[in-house]
C-alpha cells in the first residue's frame, strides 16, 4: 500500500495543494436512510416510493452551491427514473460519481460485481472515476473490482484527513477524521462509522450525522483543518438540504428503532450555505488531479 499525503507535512511542500473542503453529496432516494427498503427490487415501486424527491430536490440544490462545484456520488437507479438529473448535474460543472446502483450494503464481492455491470452504461456517457461506497463500507477486495471497472479513485473509508492512499492500483481519498490520538498506521478497510472507529480514537467529523449532532464543531474543525494545510472530506445527502414531504412522519418509525438515524433527518441547509460563505470548497477529482499534476511536475527532470 501506498500512502501520499498532502499538507503541512506533504510531499513536493515548495508546490503545495490550495488546501480546501472537498465537499461530496451522496445523492440517493430519501428511503437510502432506512434499511426496510434494502429488498425492494421492482424499478416502479422503487421510483413510486421515491416519489419524485430526488427530482424536485436537485434545482434548490443547486442554486444552493451557486458557483462553488461539489462531487456528486449518484444512486444509478436515480438516473433512471429522471435522466435530466445527472445531464444537469454534469452540465452544471459538477463531478459525477457513482455512489452505487441500488442502495444497499455492497461488501461482498459478487453483489459489487453485479451493481458494478449494472451502472456501466451511464458511468461510459458520463466519463464516472469517482466511487463511494454506501454507507461508506467497502473491502479491500472490492479496489480491484472497482479499478477493472474503470474507476480511478474511491472514497469509501474514514481516516485522517490530508491522505492520499493507493489501493490496487488506484486510489483511495478517505472521509475525514480528527484522529485523538495516534494517527493510525495502517489504513486497512473496512473502516466504516462504527464503536471500532470511535473506540481508536477517531471522530468520524467528515459525516453527515456529525455534521447534524454539532455544526459549529464542526466547522471550527473544518478551519483547523484548513490552516493545517489540509483537505477535508466531508458528506452530505439531498433530504438533510432538502425535506421530503412527510419525510419525519415517514421516518418516525425508523428513528424510534434507531435513534442513530436522528442526525441525518436534521435540516443541514444553514450549515451549507455557512460553509460555502467562508470556506474554499471543490470536488474530490479535482482535487486529485492537482495532486497528480504536482507530482508529475516534481518528478519531472529540469530541462
Amino acid at each position: 500500500m501506498k500512502r501520499y499525503k498532502n499538507g503541512r507535512d506533504g510531499y513536493n511542500s515548495a508546490a503545495m495543494i490550495s488546501p480546501r473542503v472537498l465537499l461530496s453529496i451522496d445523492y440517493e432516494p430519501w428511503f437510502a436512510l432506512t434499511r426496510r427498503y434494502d429488498s425492494l427490487v421492482d424499478p416502479q415501486q422503487r421510483r413510486d416510493l421515491d416519489g419524485g424527491f430526488t427530482l424536485r430536490a436537485l434545482d434548490p440544490i443547486l442554486e444552493m452551491l451557486g458557483e462553488a462545484k461539489a462531487s456528486f456520488y449518484l444512486v444509478g437507479e436515480i438516473g433512471g427514473w429522471y435522466p435530466e438529473i445527472p445531464q444537469k448535474i454534469a452540465a452544471a460543472g459538477h463531478e459525477l460519481g457513482l455512489h452505487c446502483q441500488f442502495h444497499r450494503p455492497l461488501v461482498d464481492e459478487l453483489e459489487l460485481a453485479k451493481d458494478l455491470a449494472a451502472s456501466a452504461a451511464w458511468r461510459a456517457q458520463y466519463h464516472v472515476q469517482g466511487y463511494r461506497a454506501p454507507m461508506v463500507g467497502i473491502s479491500e477486495a472490492a479496489y480491484p473490482l472497482l479499478r477493472d471497472a474503470g474507476f480511478s479513485y474511491s472514497s469509501s473509508i474514514y481516516a485522517p484527513s490530508g491522505q492520499l492512499i493507493e489501493k490496487s492500483g488506484m486510489l483511495e481519498l478517505p472521509v475525514s477524521t480528527l484522529s485523538l490520538f495516534n494517527r493510525p498506521a495502517e489504513l486497512t478497510a473496512p473502516r466504516n462509522f462504527s464503536p471500532r472507529l470511535l473506540a481508536g480514537g477517531e471522530v468520524p467529523y467528515g459525516s453527515s450525522f456529525m455534521i447534524g449532532l454539532m455544526p459549529k464543531l464542526i466547522l471550527k474543525i473544518l478551519e483547523r483543518e484548513i490552516r493545517a494545510g489540509l483537505s477535508p472530506v466531508i458528506i452530505m445527502h439531498p433530504y438533510e438540504l432538502v425535506r421530503p414531504e412527510s419525510f419525519l412522519r415517514r421516518m418516525g418509525r425508523d428513528v424510534a428503532s434507531h435513534p442513530l438515524l436522528f442526525p441525518f433527518t436534521l435540516r443541514k441547509s444553514n450549515f451549507l450555505k455557512t460553509l460555502l460563505k467562508y470556506f474554499p470548497v471543490s470536488p474530490l477529482l479535482t482535487y486529485i488531479e492537482e495532486i497528480r499534476m504536482q507530482n508529475a511536475a516534481s518528478s519531472t527532470p529540469a530541462s
